[in-house]
């Protein structure tokens, strides 16, 4: 690797650990979730979190994109969301020789990051719309198509036990998401340290640590990032392994799992995989960094069967097995 280029990669791996210095200074106790979210937003991808209501997922989001210095925009999602609510409309109005013309006013999805609250509450009509620009990056409004905004996040929240009145996530939506990331409740030093932050008369005050440039610079460098045919073909019996038809499959898999995961799940695996070692330093993937990608990576791809529900078995059980398997029958270890 050229000496300007290995120069270029130290230069980004100190950023990152900057930025995730600095919102870790206003953000109390979520360590993981914050590096889960930069390696999955470094990736190129969208992220799902899921938690409890009041833990912070909506301060850590736009945390994030202040530190970052990128435009946000935060949706709340209901039952009675339409789609032009979030894209945008076209209007009427009068031009400079008086005569009526449609002209495009755009929605809130048009920003750098989105928040989509509680996105299992809107309906699928409305849901499509967002997989649109979550998927082709536009949005079509009237047979109109209009491009988001470079770089583009979608980052959703969705509340896991009140289930009255939300509409499920169809498999293709949930399976755009890169990453799913649960958002844990707070210890008692967290929830203290909480207290004092919010409820004293001086807040804490962000220093915006890059800026979008950076951002897809970073996420250039992050493609560039090395992988190995072992550690390929390792993430590939992995993923592959949580089908129950696969030879790799263990036990778990074939007695528990409906379905496992596609090919869009290994592409997600190799770039968050690639995103955390930049991270971390390294200019190559190593099996550490597929193993810490892998539950964030996987556990909203894989669909338990109705014996595996009623057993009580987690994605992350499944996920922990499948790599343990894979290893132990393969040549990387």
């Amino acid at each position: 690797m050229a000496h300007l280029q290995e120069e270029d990669f130290q230069q980004a791996a100190g950023l990152l650990k900057e930025v995730k210095k600095e919102i870790q200074s206003f953000i109390v106790g979520q360590d993981s979730v914050i590096e889960e979210l930069l390696w999955t937003i470094f990736s190129g991808g969208h992220a799902l979190l899921e938690g409890l209501p009041g833990l912070g997922k909506t301060m850590l989001v736009r945390t994030i994109a202040e530190v970052m210095d990128l435009s946000f925009s935060r949706i709340q999602f209901t039952p009675d969301l339409m789609p032009s609510d979030i894209t945008g409309t076209m209007m009427i109005q009068p031009n400079e020789e008086g005569k009526q013309i449609f002209e495009f006013f755009q929605g809130p999805l048009f920003a750098n990051i989105i928040l989509a609250d509680e996105i299992n509450r809107a309906t699928p009509k409305t849901q499509s719309a967002l997989l649109e620009a979550m998927g082709e990056k536009t949005v079509t409004v009237m047979g109109d198509t209009k491009e988001m905004l470079v770089p583009f996040f979608v980052l959703a929240t969705q509340n896991p036990i009140d289930l009255e009145g939300t509409y499920p996530l169809p498999e293709a939506q949930v399976d755009r998401f890169a990453t799913k990331i649960l958002v844990s409740y707070p210890n008692k030093q967290d929830l203290k340290t909480i207290i004092l932050r919010t409820t004293g008369s001086e807040q804490p005050l962000l220093k915006k640590m890059m800026q979008k440039e950076d951002v897809l610079h970073i996420q250039k460098l992050v493609k560039q990032i090395l992988i190995s045919e072992d550690i390929l073909e390792l993430a590939v019996r992995i993923i592959a392994a949580t089908q129950p038809t696969d030879e790799d499959a263990c036990d778990e898999v074939k007695k528990y799992v409906q379905y496992g995961i596609g090919p869009r799940g290994l592409q997600s695996l190799i770039m968050v995989a690639k995103s955390r070692a930049l991270m971390e330093g390294r200019y190559h993937v190593s099996i550490g960094d597929l193993k810490m990608a892998a539950k964030p990576v996987c556990r909203h791809r894989i669909l338990i069967n109705f014996e595996g529900e009623a057993e009580g078995v987690t994605q992350d059980q499944i996920i922990e097995q499948t790599i343990k398997t894979v290893q132990a029958t393969g040549a990387v270890q």
